[in-house]
């Protein structure tokens, strides 16, 4: 395990992870109450579980298999995440900068995961 992760909020993956799925919880609260139950819940659920993913993954991680698993967990629910972002663009809940703004830092986890995925040695026990 590498000296410099203590836990799986030292991540720099979880920690951009959290703050999009902060940024979303904001963003859908003006979302029209008819996408609560559809798209207002759908986007919240799979941004947040970008980072329980995450933290179940560091618990798995004396398994390179498991926290693999859970990490590509991860990384799917990000790419749903940009499923709804899309979504909500297209609906015009939100304007181009708040989608490009949320997208890019999406975009961020997603090769953040990437890499913790082709490189799992470097947090595995």
């Amino acid at each position: 395990m590498s000296k410099n992760y203590h836990g799986f909020k030292d991540l720099f993956v979880y920690q951009k992870a959290f703050k999009l799925s902060m940024d979303i919880l904001q963003l859908t609260k003006f979302f029209p109450k008819e996408e609560k139950y559809s798209l207002t819940d759908q986007v919240r659920r799979s941004s947040r579980s970008v980072g329980a993913n995450l933290a179940e993954a560091w618990a798995k991680r004396r398994y390179v298999k498991s926290f693999v698993a859970k990490l590509i967990d991860s990384q799917g629910e990000s790419f749903e995440t940009t499923h709804w972002l899309d979504t909500a663009i297209a609906a015009k809940y939100m304007d181009q900068k708040k989608h490009n703004e949320l997208s890019e830092l999406n975009l961020e986890v997603q090769k953040m995961l990437e890499s913790m995925i082709n490189n799992p040695d470097k947090f595995c026990q």
